[in-house]
């Protein structure tokens, strides 16, 4: 049974197809809804210092906006969160703590397709997360 489900989002095109899905499944199980975004502690580190404090404020803005999105999606009330950190490592750590039954997010990110298959981010949920986790693809134009 699935009663808690984490929708991890970083509001970005490719993971839209993924809140749907995971917002239908939770309407379904009339699951409790928790919508996580993680702000790339590695990214705001990697940028200069000068500019630092200004991307990790345009990071959490849009990590903020990405939540309100789920939360119009959706029936019932959601639990949100904005963490730092690293994104598949925060999302594990999230599910434990909120004894999550299922992570939903999607094979694309911000990044797009930096790799073959799946992205980084999410290969190292699959990988490391204590629960199992639902990933979900973004749709091509001609398979709409």
């Amino acid at each position: 049974m699935i009663e808690r489900i984490v929708i991890a989002t970083d509001g970005s095109e490719s993971v839209k197809r993924a809140v749907r899905v995971a917002v239908d499944i939770a309407d379904k199980f009339e699951a409790e809804v928790h919508a996580l975004s993680i702000v790339d502690a590695g990214e705001v580190e990697s940028a200069p210092q000068q500019v630092r404090d200004d991307l990790r404020e345009a990071l959490t803005t849009q990590a903020e906006e990405a939540l309100v999105e789920i939360e119009s999606m959706t029936q019932g009330s959601v639990v949100t969160a904005v963490r730092e950190g690293r994104p598949a490592a925060e999302i594990g750590t999230y599910a434990r703590e909120n004894e999550i039954d299922v992570v939903a997010t999607g094979t694309r990110g911000r990044h797009g397709e930096n790799r073959f298959l799946i992205g980084s981010v999410a290969e190292r949920v699959v990988r490391t997360c204590p629960v199992p986790v639902l990933t979900v693809r973004q749709l091509s134009e001609d398979e709409l």
